[in-house]
Parts: structure tokens; sequence; C-alpha cells
């Protein structure tokens, strides 16, 4: 048994089945992703488009790609033909870019909403009066063709886990509060996207339905 194929069967043991498992796949090779899929996990996550299409044809049909990193609006139309969700919409701009790309090939997209959570400042995402404001307005009402999910975030990079769970805890209020106010009859409005391989239990503690991890399961990024 490999090392990967190893480290998902530990991951999955610590992890209830009612929270989802993105395996964080940049900068790692084709054969590491199989290595992962032949152990069943069939979510990847991945940073970069262009990286992400570079491994896309070369892996089963049956992988779901998640796009976790910065997306760029000219990006959008190489990957909302196959992309599983985007976890990383950070402002309207790019919800309204990502609804018209998608519109033109008649698919809806499943999307998160990111919410800067951390202090610091080099993250991005809405805050939550932001994310209130906009979720407010006929244009977002709108929007046919991208189907928001659930929310999104990064906790501080620290080991202050009294910082790292305030966070959380945060990012979860936000969440409850926006399926209360816009979300609450709509069964599709789930997630709840936090967690990564240095903080992944706390976020389960706090309500994480989806963990991205990279380098519990591939080791260190190349």
């Amino acid at each position: 048994m490999s090392d990967i194929v190893s480290n998902i069967i530990s991951l999955k043991r610590q992890i209830p089945l009612s929270v989802r498992l993105v395996a964080v796949s940049k900068t790692k090779s084709v054969s590491d992703i199989l290595e992962a899929y032949s152990a069943g996990q069939r979510a990847f996550g991945e940073n970069r488009v262009q990286e992400l299409l570079s491994k896309k044809d070369k892996l089963p049909p049956d992988v779901e790609w998640h796009l976790i990193g910065h997306l760029q609006s000219n990006k959008i139309k190489y990957i909302v033909p196959f992309i599983s969700m985007i976890h990383s919409v950070d402002s309207f701009r790019l919800l309204t870019a990502i609804d018209e790309e998608a519109g033109k090939i008649k698919r809806q997209i499943d999307c998160l909403i990111q919410f800067h959570i951390a202090r610091e400042e080099t993250k991005y995402g809405f805050s939550f009066k932001e994310a209130d404001e906009m979720m407010g307005t006929d244009e977002f009402r709108n929007l046919k063709n991208v189907r928001i999910c659930g929310v999104m975030g990064m906790a501080t990079f620290t080991d202050d886990t009294s910082v790292v769970r305030s966070e959380f805890r945060d990012l979860a209020t936000h969440f409850k509060a926006l399926k209360d106010k816009y979300f609450n009859r709509l069964p599709y409005f789930k997630e709840l996207s936090m967690g990564m391989s240095g903080d992944f239990l706390t976020a389960i503690e706090e309500g994480s339905t989806m963990v991205r991890i990279g380098s519990i399961i591939f080791g260190e990024r190349s």
C-alpha cells in the first residue's frame, strides 16, 4: 500500500461521513492523483486554471474538479464546461462573469462565496456586510447560471488554536445568517467549506461540511 493510499485511509477515519474531503492536488503529479483515486478519492482541488487543464484529460472522467484558488475572469471560460464547484467567488464581478460564461453553454455552476475571516490582509473574500448587501440586490437574484451552495473561508496561519476556532465560528455564524435570510428553503445551500491540513479537526468541531486537505495526503508541496 502506498503512502498516499494509507494517508487517505487514516484521514477518513478522522473525518465524519457528513464531511466531504477535497484532496488538494495543486503541484502534485498525475500519478500521485491516480494513487489517491485508487483509494476511492474523487474530489480534487486545484488553485490554478492552467495546471488544472494540464491534468484534467490525463485522469478518469469521473474526477470531480474543484477550483479553490483565486480565479481571474479571463480564465472562467476554460473551466465552466466541466468544473464541479468554484470555491473562491470573492467578488460580485467574478460571480457575474461566471454566470455569463455558464449561460453561453447552458450550464449551472455550483459556487461558494469566499469570506475574508483571517487576520492576514493577503487573503481574498467578502466581509459579511458586503455579502449581505450583494444578496439583497435584484442583480444578484437575477443570476440564473450560478447556484450558491454555501460559503468558504481560510483561517489565519497561526499555531494559536483559539484564533483559528474564533474565525471558523464567525464563518459558521455568517453561513447560518445567510441561510436563514436568503436560502432557507433551498436544500443545496449546505456547504460550510473550512479547514485544511493544519486545522481541519478544529473546523469540523465548528461545523465544517467540507475540508480541503493536501499535505496530509500527498506530503509537503513540491
